[in-house]
């Protein structure tokens, strides 16, 4: 009997005790619910929506015990819900929305753990949320919007368990409460504004398309982690306490709409903003933003544009300058125009211009100044070397330093050090492959790298060769390749290292042609290799003390064992970075292009961001098979990845075609994400390697759970046919 055209009251005398359903909604009917309905002890299905009823809904409803769903929506119905509904049916549905109900939800509410839906904004229920919503595992749409809940929110709601959950909608309420740092995978709709939810932003869910967290107590910063959450179209945090910096991946995001105003943003807006072709709504204003407005936002069709209230300078985008965006800049002292009266009450930026020509001009100056004094250095640098060669006539005295047991000597190496045991040659020298005695007669392959000559050796290479030695004769980790010994003379060096028989993560990506027979890395291979670099660089970042910068981190650097586990080497460049002072220059570090951060060519200092940004080169090369830096291509990996992504999403054709089986795709664009992320160009957005190594053992853990779904799913389509 749905959209019947019913009218008058529904009869308070119920005979038809057998019935299994009951749908008038849609109608026209008026008066109150019977009590009678609590004889169909056989219902389970009650449709009583979108008509006029008042009146409470009857106590022995609650006492059905076949039913499951429930929707008395849109009608004027008072009182409380049922106190047993829920205890004593297997519920599954709850809609009484829009009405003028009061009350706590019953306690036993999800007592069967069968609720899917629990419907109810726009009423006046009130207290805290039922215990019972702990164990409700198998809930799908949760809407308490527009009502008068307090109290702390059920967190158990929260738990990744609940894989069923995909719409929370509870705005305009008194909850409070904090979030755990990751929400459950599924989650669609985040509505929460109005509130007083407090500490850190967890990382968003992966199939998000609005959050809304408007007027909360939220604070910490904005998660750097946003590679999963690429479906997300609007994202509202305003009125918050969030604090840092704006990440430079959010310009991996296809949001429509971003407002982060009203919270203590600091830093730059990031130029990634420009790649964010479908934003129409962004919204940064009242917080501490500093810096120019990137040019990039010129190619941005926005319907609406606020960043007053900020520090920002320079010159307004020229497309920015029209009376459309009369309102968007304001309360900036900073910042100026180039066309005179095209946004009023903002200065013509001539005058800066011709103070900033006699800054460059000063600039100009004190460069050649430098550029003399370091040519004055060489000189007298090259006199020393020469000087140097001519007294190091002394005959050779090795001296072995052992940092492991050994069974071999210093002369078991040197007999070894011959072309045909030779294997490679690396930045600051040649490398051979030597068998050594390891002890009751059996025998073992080290890795021997001889740093050049010491006729040679200038004192950039011995920094080299003291750095590796100091570092990595008192590191003990498993993914850091061992250092067993080093041998010394006046006149050549020698690392002794475990050797890694598989060799390099570069010479099975990027050399397979030429060396033969190497099988393709499959996706498990290469995703194991990833968490295992990331392990070893994790450790010298945040564990070791003091802490490590690599300075070199690339796929040639990252050996490879008989099992394919991965470690770290090449030390040559590493520098200890003490935790109490400043970071160390870089006055002598060199890297290799195509892995070098973009901060190389113009600071002084660095930190641990140079070695996530080369990390992310290497999963880069991982995910899409290419090279780092290829003489052909018009730009490097880094900014290709970047480029692409951001002209034609998470294409299939970015993968490399030995991993586009399709139970990899998901996992291959995730970390193909994390690269682009941590290739960022501004290093303090950048993630830190605990963060990375996170992300990859949570895309790890979730690809074993797709494979243990699949598995079983498999094996139960078996057993059925």
């Amino acid at each position: 009997m749905f959209n019947n055209g019913l009218t008058g009251e529904i009869s308070s005398s119920v005979t038809a005790v057998n019935l299994v359903e009951l749908d008038v909604s849609s109608n026209n009917l008026t008066g109150s619910i019977p009590d009678d309905f609590g004889k169909l002890i056989n219902l389970t299905l009650l449709f009583l929506y979108t008509n006029q009823l008042h009146g409470s809904i009857p106590p022995s409803i609650g006492l059905l015990p076949n039913l499951r769903d429930i929707r008395l929506f849109g009608n004027m119905l008072t009182g409380s819900l049922p106190p047993e509904l829920g205890k004593h049916s297997p519920l599954v549905n709850l809609e009484v929305c829009d009405n003028n109900l009061s009350g706590e939800l019953p306690a036993d509410l999800c007592f069967n753990r069968k609720l899917n839906d629990i419907i109810v904004f726009n009423n006046n229920f009130s207290g805290k949320l039922p215990e019972s919503l702990d164990g409700c595992y198998l809930l799908n749409n949760l809407m308490l919007y527009n009502n008068h809940f307090t109290g702390e929110f059920t967190k158990s709601i929260w738990s990744v368990v609940t894989n069923q959950l995909t719409t929370v909608m509870i705005q305009n309420n008194n909850f409070s409460g904090t979030f755990p740092t990751q929400l459950p995978w599924n989650f669609s709709r985040l509505e929460m504004s109005n509130n007083r939810f407090s500490g850190p932003i967890p990382t968003l869910a992966g199939k998000m398309k609005v959050s809304r967290a408007v007027n909360n107590l939220l604070s910490g910063q904005i998660p750097w982690d946003l590679t999963g959450i690429s479906q997300v179209e609007e994202l509202d945090l305003s009125g918050n306490q969030i604090n840092g910096s704006i990440p430079m991946a959010i310009g991996v995001l296809k949001l429509k709409a971003l407002n982060l105003s009203g919270n203590q943003i600091s830093g730059t807006i990031p130029a990634a903003f420009g790649f964010m072709s479908e934003l129409t709504i962004l919204d940064l204003s009242s917080n501490a933003l500093s810096g120019e407005i990137p040019k990039d936002i010129n190619k941005l069709n926005l319907n609406f544009l606020n960043l007053s209230m900020n520090h920002l300078t320079g010159e307004i985008p020229i497309s920015l300058q029209n009376e459309a965006y009369e309102q968007s800049f304001l309360f900036n002292p900073g910042l100026c125009v180039s066309l005179n009266n095209s946004i009023p009450n903002f200065p013509i930026c001539g005058a800066r211009a011709n103070t900033n020509n006699g800054i460059s001009r000063r600039l100009i100056a004190l460069f050649f100044v430098l550029a003399s004094i370091m040519l004055v250095g060489l000189a007298v640098r090259g006199f020393l070397l020469l000087k140097r060669k001519k007294n190091s006539q002394d005959p050779l005295s090795w001296k072995l330093t052992q940092f492991h047991a050994l069974h071999f000597t210093e002369y078991d190496v040197l007999s070894g050090l011959c072309e045909q045991n030779w294997i490679g040659s690396g930045r600051s020298g040649k490398v051979y492959r030597i068998c050594v005695v390891d002890g009751e007669g059996g025998s073992r392959m080290v890795a021997v790298k001889k740093i050049w000559n010491a006729q040679n050796l200038d004192n950039k290479l011995e920094k080299d060769f003291l750095a590796e030695v100091q570092i990595l004769g008192e590191i003990r980790h498993t993914n850091i390749v061992k250092l067993l010994c080093c041998i010394s003379s006046s006149e050549a060096e020698l690392l002794v290292y475990e050797y890694m028989e598989n060799g390099s993560l570069d010479r099975w990506l990027h050399q397979r042609d030429r060396v033969g027979s190497l099988a393709p890395l499959d996706w498990p291979t290469r995703l194991q290799i990833a968490i295992d670099s990331a392990r070893g660089l994790c450790y010298m970042h945040h564990d070791s003390s003091p802490a490590i910068v690599h300075c070199d981190v690339k796929s040639a650097n990252i050996l490879l064992d008989p099992e394919f586990r991965a470690k770290i080497a090449d030390f040559g460049l590493a520098r200890i970075l003490l935790k109490t002072g400043d970071p160390a220059s870089i006055s002598a570090i060199g890297g290799t292009f195509g892995y070098m951060a973009p901060e190389y060519g113009y600071r002084l200092k660095v930190n641990e961001n140079v070695d996530v940004y080369s990390f992310g080169v290497v999963l880069l090369e991982l995910t899409t098979g290419r090279v780092a830096n290829d003489g052909g291509l018009e730009y490097c990996l880094a900014e290709w990845a970047w480029r692409q992504y951001q002209e034609y999403g998470l294409s299939i054709d970015l993968l490399d075609e030995d991993i586009r089986d399709p139970a990899n795709i998901e996992d291959a664009f995730a970390v193909f994400t994390l690269g682009v992320i941590c290739t960022g160009g501004q290093p303090s957005v950048r993630p830190s390697m605990k963060d990375v190594l996170y992300a990859l053992l949570r895309f790890e853990h979730k690809s074993r759970e797709r494979s243990l779904q699949h598995a079983v799913s498999e094996e139960t389509s078996l057993l059925e046919s």
